[in-house]
């Protein structure tokens, strides 16, 4: 599934008309009629509907909408927001349709008269504004909205909510807060934008007839579980554990062992073949009785945290920074790391340790993979969590293409970039995984997928996906998000796989 900026929307529909010689207004119909079709999900011909129809193609949407849920039964008053001059083009034809079908216009005069429908209202359609919105609602917009957002209704926008922008944006903003949002043709980039998020609600997208293979490529999709069915790995009869990778966990401590077991459980649940944790002498012993099946390269420490550097010749991976502590030597440790010939994943604590030496990650010629959350991320790029979170395209792009590095931002979108700009978002997941160690196991997984996909890009997106999900099902029948725990993830990972690969026969 695409993901599209307001500017590719505006390509997707020119090479469509121009292209296939499909017309705009016969675009509209479609797309007016395939949104009506999805919004029988919400709504019941007892319910009473007030839409809100502005100018361009949002309103002209609303009125094919109003028009197809008419003709079919449904209780639908449309409320024409703008003046009339202000409807023109494709909009206006379909206007005209509407009226010759012999419906009727309500003309926003005064916000009681609106008032005064609302409150006869089970369900208020947004088709106000769309893509093009820009900067501060203007009245009456903003009254209308303001009014709305009041309303006890059930609440759905069409393509976006009215005064949402549909790129990143630093801007504060009023916006109609929906239920529900039914999007067409490609959910835009400001549904994954922590900032825009809300406002969307539920939302699901609708197909509308546009030319697939003629269309520009907007290298940002949604990474879904058909992906990962399609694009896992799978294994030969003949395969052996050297067939998966051997990998390598350096980190943990004595105070904070269980970051690196959490990890390479995590690894060896996720397919990898053979796994070794690198960490200090004194923690061993209580993380071997939690995976018996890694092995230990004891390393030296002081006060209980690494000093030593492991040997790094026979591994097909490396995972590092998890539970490492942030010390001198810690960024010691990440250099021998970055300098080595092996595939790198750098998380937590590594990514502190790795900043003063992001110049030599675009010399490797194997991949590195970094793994932060947006304060992390804030403290490699020197930016601020705000401007993280309200630019999270733009800015793991520019970094991954300046670092020559795959970046993987996590949080309720998780974004991964790879060096050539190629993002995908990973939607899965609940709030069951806001706990220590989630990340751990996230890492742990994704190192395991690297080592046995021909495409690291595959295999980090799959990785994350196969996380939430797993989050997904053990909260949808045994665990709730309250007290669902990294390690119940580790050992929820069985049956993931299962579903994955007894869906994929």
């Amino acid at each position: 599934m695409d993901i599209v900026t307001a500017q590719e929307m505006y390509e997707w529909d020119r090479v469509t008309i121009e292209e296939t010689g499909i017309t705009g207004d016969m675009l509209m119909e479609s797309a007016g009629r395939a949104v009506a079709d999805e919004l029988k999900r919400y709504i019941r011909k007892e319910q009473r509907i007030v839409l809100l129809a502005g100018a361009g193609n949002n309103g002209g949407d609303g009125f094919v909408i109003s028009r197809t849920l008419l003709n079919q039964g449904y209780d639908v008053e449309l409320w024409q927001v703008v003046p009339d001059e202000k409807i023109s083009g494709d909009a206006a034809v379909h206007k005209r349709i509407f009226l010759k079908s012999g419906y009727d216009v309500h003309r926003f005069d005064s916000i009681e008269e609106l008032t005064s429908a609302l409150a006869k209202a089970d369900v208020v359609i947004d088709a106000m504004l769309g893509i093009g919105v820009k900067g501060s609602l203007r009245e009456p917009l903003s009254q209308i909205v303001e009014v709305v957002n009041q309303h006890r209704a059930v609440k759905i926008a069409i393509d976006l909510p009215t005064g949402v922008p549909a790129d990143e944006s630093e801007a504060d903003f009023t916006a109609f807060t929906a239920d529900y949002t039914i999007v067409i043709a490609a959910p835009k980039v400001s549904v994954f934008v922590q900032k825009a998020r809300p406002y969307y609600g539920e939302w699901s997208v609708v197909e509308i007839g546009l030319p697939i293979r003629k269309l520009p490529d907007s290298h940002k999709k949604v990474w879904t579980v058909e992906d990962v069915q399609r694009t896992l790995p799978k294994r030969k009869s003949d395969s052996h554990k050297g067939s998966h990778g051997k990998g390598l966990m350096v980190g943990g401590s004595v105070s904070m062992p269980g970051s690196v077991a959490m990890s390479a459980k995590a690894a060896l649940r996720s397919g990898a073949g053979l796994m070794a944790i690198a960490t200090a002498e004194r923690a061993i012993p209580s993380i071997s009785p939690y995976i018996q099946e890694a092995t230990f390269v004891a390393l030296e420490h002081e006060e209980g945290f690494i000093t030593g550097q492991p040997s790094l010749s026979g591994y097909d991976g490396i995972a590092a920074g998890m539970g490492m502590g942030r010390h001198q030597q810690a960024e010691e440790l990440m250099l021998h790391l970055i300098q080595s010939s092996v595939p790198l994943l750098i998380d937590a604590d590594g990514l502190y340790g790795a900043k003063r030496h992001l110049e030599s990650l675009k010399h490797r010629e194997t991949p590195v993979v970094l793994t932060p959350h947006p304060g992390e991320f804030a403290h490699l790029t020197g930016r601020s969590i705000p401007e993280i979170l309200d630019h999270p395209f733009s800015l793991s792009r520019q970094f991954a293409r300046e670092h020559g590095v795959y970046l993987v931002l996590k949080g309720p979108a998780t974004i991964i970039t790879a060096p050539d700009g190629e993002q995908r978002v990973d939607i899965s997941g609940n709030s069951g995984l806001a706990k220590g160690g989630s990340g751990d196991v996230l890492s742990g997984i994704l190192l395991a997928l690297m080592m046995q996909s021909d495409s690291v890009l595959d295999g980090l997106s799959n990785g994350c996906v196969i996380h939430g999900m797993t989050a997904e099902q053990l909260t949808s029948h045994q665990h709730s998000t309250i007290d669902l725990l990294a390690t119940d993830v580790v050992e929820g990972l069985t049956q993931t796989f299962r579903t994955l690969s007894v869906s994929s026969i």
